[in-house]
């Protein structure tokens, strides 16, 4: 079974509907890192020297190949990525191996074959 790495860099008010849209699409599993920090096309507000941001999650889903793109474009609905600027971005990469994740293989084995 071969696999990708969706990364995904959501508002952090939007992590938890993300997160909620991918375990929809078929994701079986994430991690979530706190208060990223990031910069689009636009440099962040200041006011009086301080910059108004807002915080970001990176959340990190390990999806079986066949799964990720349809995994992929869910969430970025779900985060409005493309309807408002600085919402967020999400891109995959491929995996050349993992560990660790033959409770996922079970489960997915039937998904997999049901979408072949």
């Amino acid at each position: 079974m071969r696999f990708k790495l969706i990364i995904a860099l959501v508002e952090d008010s939007h992590t938890n509907i993300v997160l909620d849209a991918a375990r929809k699409a078929g994701a079986t599993g994430s991690t979530v890192i706190n208060q990223a920090r990031g910069e689009g096309v636009e440099q962040a507000k200041t006011f009086f020297g301080l910059t108004l941001e807002t915080q970001r999650d990176v959340v990190l889903l390990l999806v079986e190949e066949h799964l990720s793109r349809p995994i992929l474009e869910t969430i970025a609905k779900a985060g409005d990525f493309d309807e408002r600027p600085g919402t967020g971005i999400a891109f995959q990469i491929d995996i050349e191996d993992a560990v660790g994740v033959s409770h996922q293989i079970q489960s997915l084995s039937q998904v997999v074959e049901e979408e072949l």
